[in-house]
């Protein structure tokens, strides 16, 4: 309902499981697919896989769950999908999300990519400040942005609507 509401997106089918899913985007050839993890039969990890591995096949999948756990988390983007959110997001956010994985870029829920930044900083060996010595104060600048979860706040749109199942 919130993605058939926008006049920018067209919904092209919903799938009852990851098995209709997979068959679905198939057929139908959408840009973006909202993927659930906890789905009857083929779960929806393994019918990300499948639609990514498939040549094909040129969607991207966003992975839209109410279970926020690492494992998920790390499953959804080893198998290559562009995004990860949580079924609380706000309708706005969602809609957005699906007109930036349509139009190349990737994301993940605020929380998600909080911990995934954590545990990065944690384990990553201190820059190397010979190396960072040639970029510019404005490039430090947005480097350190980016790191505290920040974007440049554009929109990122493709020609076209976006099509979703």
């Amino acid at each position: 309902m919130i993605l058939a509401s926008q006049t920018d997106i067209e919904v092209v089918g919903t799938a009852e499981d990851g098995a209709q899913a997979v068959t679905l985007t198939a057929e139908r050839a959408p840009d973006v697919v909202l993927m659930d993890v906890r789905m009857p039969g083929m779960d929806g990890l393994e019918a990300t896989r499948q639609i990514l591995t498939d040549p094909t096949v040129h969607a991207r999948v966003v992975v839209l769950t109410t279970f926020d756990l690492d494992e998920y988390v790390y499953e959804a983007l080893s198998a290559g999908a562009s995004g990860f959110l949580l079924k609380e997001t706000r309708p706005e956010v969602l809609a957005d999300a699906v007109r930036t994985v349509a139009g190349g870029e990737a994301l993940l829920a605020p929380s998600v990519l909080r911990r995934l930044v954590d545990q990065y900083a944690s384990r990553a060996t201190p820059p190397d400040s010979e190396r960072l010595s040639v970029l510019t104060e404005r490039e430090l600048e947005v480097l350190k942005l980016i790191g505290r979860g920040l974007s440049t706040g554009r929109s990122h749109r493709r020609s076209g609507s976006p099509r979703a199942p």
